[in-house]
Formats: C-alpha cells, sequence, structure tokens
C-alpha cells in the first residue's frame, strides 16, 4: 500500500501568516555609495545570493554601483551540503508571489536608505527571472532598467501590470534548452503588446552568464546611467 492511501481526505488547507528573516548581500560603490546607482540581482533555482553578486561583479563597470542580491526565502541543501534557495514551488504558488513581492519590496526600503540617489536597475537569471518581472511589476519603487537572461516573463502579469515597466535588455543563450527561441518569441509578442522597450541580445552560449552578455550588460547600464545624468 502506497503512502497515504487508504486515509481520509483532507477537509481543509489552513494557511498561516508567520514573520521570516531573508537576507541579502550588499557591496558598496567604488566611490560616493549614497549618491551611486542601485543595481538588484535575483538568483536562479539552486543557487544563493552569493553567486548572483558574483555574476553582477563580472559586469564590466559594475563597481561604479552599488550592488546587492537578494537571496529566495526557501533555502534547501544541495547533495554536497552547501546551502541553496528557490523563490518558489507550484505548492501555495499564489501565495508565495504574495510573499517574496512584500520581502523585496521591504528589501528596497532599506536598500534606498544606502543609495538614495542613483537609478534602480533589476537583474535576474533563470528562475530570478520570473522573480524579477513580478518585482518590477508589483513593488512601488518602478526600476529604471531590466537585465534578464535565461528566464520567461511569469503567466500571470498581465499587459497592464507590464505597461508601466522601463527599458529591458533581455539575453538568451542560442543554445540554451529551457529558455528557447520559442519562449523568446511568445516573451516579445507580450512585451511589445504591453509597449515595453525591450533590446534581446543572443549569444553563442547556452544556459549561463556568458561574457558576450556580461559585456552588453555593462554597455546597458552606462546607457542608463548617462541618461539619468542628462535629465
Amino acid at each position: 500500500m502506497s503512502r497515504g492511501e487508504g486515509r481520509p481526505p483532507v477537509s481543509e488547507v489552513l494557511h498561516v501568516v508567520a514573520e521570516v528573516h531573508g537576507r541579502s548581500l550588499w557591496r558598496s560603490a567604488v566611490r560616493k555609495a549614497r549618491e551611486a546607482g542601485l543595481l538588484v540581482g535575483f538568483h536562479g533555482y539552486g543557487e544563493g545570493a552569493d553567486e548572483q553578486l558574483e555574476a553582477l561583479e563580472s559586469i564590466p563597470g559594475s563597481e561604479v554601483w552599488n550592488r546587492t542580491a537578494i537571496q529566495a526565502l526557501h533555502p534547501f541543501y544541495t547533495k554536497s551540503g552547501r546551502v541553496v534557495a528557490s523563490w518558489m514551488t507550484r505548492l501555495d504558488r499564489g501565495l508565495a508571489i504574495q510573499d517574496n513581492i512584500a520581502y523585496v519590496s521591504a528589501t528596497l526600503d532599506g536598500l534606498r536608505r544606502r543609495a538614495p540617489k542613483g537609478p534602480l536597475v533589476f537583474c535576474g537569471f533563470s528562475q530570478g527571472t520570473a522573480m524579477t518581472w513580478r518585482a518590477a511589476a508589483g513593488v512601488e519603487q518602478t526600476p529604471d532598467g531590466i537585465v534578464v537572461l535565461g528566464g520567461d516573463v511569469p503567466p500571470e502579469l498581465s499587459k497592464a501590470s507590464l505597461s508601466g515597466l522601463p527599458r529591458v535588455l533581455l539575453g538568451r543563450g542560442e543554445n540554451d534548452t529551457w529558455y528557447d527561441e520559442a519562449k523568446l518569441g511568445a516573451d516579445l509578442e507580450r512585451l511589445e503588446e504591453a509597449g515595453v522597450a525591450v533590446t534581446v541580445h543572443r549569444f553563442a552560449g547556452g544556459h549561463e552568464w556568458h561574457p558576450a552578455f556580461l559585456e552588453r550588460a555593462g554597455e546597458f547600464l552606462r546607457e542608463l546611467a548617462g541618461g539619468r545624468q542628462r535629465r
């Protein structure tokens, strides 16, 4: 007999609000941290904030930005014993989305006290790309730019919620079998309908932070910073 077989069905699922502590990693800009831009990263599934911070710091020119990587609220162990995290699973997905947006919003409030003046950019990889889109559409502090790599636009985001988003740099490796050309095409159609300005960067690589994309992300950050200064 399989586990659970023969037991009476659950009559009700009870959800309880609980306060948990998240964590983010911060590294200040090399000069004038309070006036520098703020680059906020969202890691992929099975990664941690340390890996995302390393990716942010691999972007050429990122040292003049304040960099922070937010770690997902759901940690777990790898087979090697390393602690990594996931943004959510399909279980109670809607509640997890709400929790994550509230978590990111509270984190941004604290970060903006450290860096109140410069431009704000969200940057996500893989599963963190979905969190990047959700945060950009759901928090009060609208970013000045979005950098996403190897992940799709979440299905629950409406045309109206996407329509107010800023400039986007979207990356895809030509050998990426997860975020394939069909998913990219579907995303571009949705974003075009919402009036979002998207620059697509394809590179000869896979599901990864490829040097070619890092270089293009550096150009994107410089363009944003220059535009902010000219205003």
